[in-house]
């Protein structure tokens, strides 16, 4: 599998969610908490669902609750896919 990257990230959460707001997912988003990127828990839900679909990476339930920004999906996307590999 390769890597998710932050740009799949943000395809996903527009494909999934829209866009909060005309530039919340613009520049360098990785430490920014996806509350702050006007992102609540239905829609990181669905973006979960959509990463497992896309990528083969299924998120704990118990993890879900920790993922606070694009970097900790990321690293726990990758992380995951490497383990199975």
């Amino acid at each position: 599998m390769t890597e998710m990257n932050i740009d799949d990230l943000r395809r996903i959460l527009i494909d999934c969610a829209g866009e909060a707001d005309n530039d919340s997912l613009s520049g360098n988003i990785l430490d920014r908490e996806f509350e702050q990127l006007g992102y609540d828990s239905l829609a990181l839900l669905e973006t979960f669902a959509r990463i497992t679909a896309d990528f083969g990476v299924q998120i704990p339930d118990e993890a879900i609750a920790d993922l606070r920004t694009p970097r900790d999906v990321l690293d726990m996307v990758n992380d995951t896919a490497t383990q199975a590999s």
